[in-house]
């Protein structure tokens, strides 16, 4: 089952001309080449130093043509499996996947409305709902649980998923052994490392830090991943005008040179390895000093990074579709809708954000299934205005005439589910007496609702017995040897 989810039929917003474009990458590939970065992995150096890079201490200088030839090795698109193997998802092309975003330390807490640290049943409570939205494609290792040793946390977080849903996983390592036990969680859920070769079931965020700097446990993750056919997704995270130019277009320059350096790696290590095009910088607030996930320049950055992606021909990911609020509120549902929207008519692939709030810091079950209905929206936005014999619906005009109605015709019939979207009873179209008489809900309430009667009714398919046996016996030699 192949799914792909958007059939194309309106054209694509974008921020930066071609030439535009061209003068970022010829600007970084000078930053690569005279500036160089810092890169703070052994492995990383000496597979640079072999490949014909300057490397002084840890300060890497790479040729042009290297980062060129890098480029052209990356695969364009990257298909992502369900656990079980038998769904697929099309990373690339003008394809959008919608996920929450991962690593919230927070969790917005239905009973209380305290924000709170996260726990792994709020984990579980979440990944089961998410398994139920339609429109929330992939799963993420949403939440870090406060209740589980930091040492396995992030490997605990795909348990917890692979347990409960069996879409793919957008995660993350915390540590160089953290990826290698994950990848053995994957190995056993999925019938080995063979088939999880051949056909990927997560995709790992690995991200640099800006200034122009590849830590040691992120630089290590993208070699480990690369030999192991498991797709990476670089994600590249200035603040503007803090640990960036206060320039949009600096700022895409840095952010550019950063992510390509992790490319060049990859591709060094392993060529083909699947790789994603990512980033996310972010509008640094100098009245505040804190990041502003959701202004309008943050949404723009993670935009013309999609767009720069894709004119290597490379899948794109951005984080979009979060808040920086932090109650589900109007700022929360605006900021929400602009990311989501905008992420859908600049076609970027992977989309991290929906049921985020704080900044990227809080998960809620409440904002996710509204950012559902916010995704279904989107992805009938792409579909456009099918414009045929059929559409232009001439004879049925004809027929009604003027003072007519279309109510009774097989022509409304047949069509009035297929032109539009309907939503669930997150999203509130009773009349004013009609709502009333319902309770006079407003949008919290009724998301409240629908969460309980998700988590209530829906079942997520289960892993295979034998699957699940060979999970439990790697996660509990992983604990044993902690002694946990």
């Amino acid at each position: 089952c192949v799914i792909v989810i958007t059939k194309r039929m309106i054209s694509r917003f974008r921020l930066l001309g071609r030439d535009e474009i061209e003068e970022i990458h010829s600007s970084t590939l000078h930053i690569l080449e005279k500036v160089g970065v810092e890169v703070r992995n052994e492995n990383a150096l000496r597979l640079l130093k072999e490949n014909g890079c300057e490397v002084e201490g840890r300060r890497v200088r790479i040729p042009e043509e290297l980062a060129k030839e890098c480029l052209k090795k990356a695969p364009s698109k990257i298909e992502l499996y369900s656990r079980d193997g038998d769904r697929r998802l099309i990373i690339g092309g003008d394809n959008v996947v919608y996920n929450p975003g991962s690593a919230a330390i927070y969790f917005l807490d239905s009973e209380t409305g305290e924000i709170r640290r996260g726990t792994s049943r709020d984990l579980e409570r979440l990944v089961r709902l998410a398994d139920a939205l339609e429109h929330i494609k992939a799963q993420s290792t949403a939440i870090v649980p406060s209740d589980v040793p930091d040492v396995v946390a992030d490997l605990y977080r795909l348990y917890i998923v692979l347990r409960n849903s069996d879409k793919p996983i957008i995660t993350g390592a915390f540590s160089k052994r953290g990826l290698i036990d994950m990848a053995e969680m994957l190995n056993a859920a999925v019938g080995g490392p063979e088939e999880l070769r051949r056909r990927p079931r997560a995709i790992f965020d690995c991200c640099p830090t800006s200034p122009l700097t590849w830590g040691d446990v992120a630089a290590q993750n993208l070699i480990d991943l690369a030999e192991r056919g498991i797709p990476a997704e670089i994600i590249s995270g200035p603040h503007i005008g803090a640990t960036s130019p206060a320039t949009l277009a600096g700022t895409l320059v840095q952010s550019n040179a950063e992510t390509l350096v992790g490319i060049v790696i990859t591709q060094l290590r392993r060529a083909g390895a699947p790789v994603i095009y990512g980033g996310g910088p972010v509008l640094f607030d100098m009245r505040y000093a804190t990041e502003r996930i959701g202004a309008i320049e943050s949404v723009m950055m993670a935009c013309a990074v999609a767009e720069i992606g894709k004119y290597y021909g490379l899948p794109t990911h951005s984080y979009l579709g979060e808040s920086d609020s932090k109650v589900i509120d109007g700022q929360c549902c605006f900021e929400s809708a602009i990311g989501i929207i905008m992420a859908a008519l600049a076609g970027v692939n992977v989309v991290s954000g929906p049921g985020m709030l704080a900044s990227e810091n809080c998960q809620s079950l409440e904002k996710l299934v509204i950012d559902d209905e916010l995704c279904a929206m989107a992805y009938r936005l792409l579909e456009g205005v099918d414009v045929d014999e059929e559409t232009l619906a001439l004879d049925v005009i004809e027929k009604v005439g003027p003072g007519g109605h279309y109510l009774g015709e097989r022509h409304t019939m047949k069509h009035f589910r297929r032109e539009r979207y309907i939503p669930s009873d997150v999203v509130c179209r009773l009349t004013l007496d009609a709502w009333k008489k319902a309770g006079s809900k407003d949008i919290i309430a009724r998301a409240r609702e629908r969460v309980e009667k998700l988590l209530r009714e829906h079942q997520p398919k289960p892993m295979p017995k034998e699957r699940t046996q060979a999970l439990e016996e790697v996660v509990n030699s992983i604990f044993k040897r902690y002694n946990l």
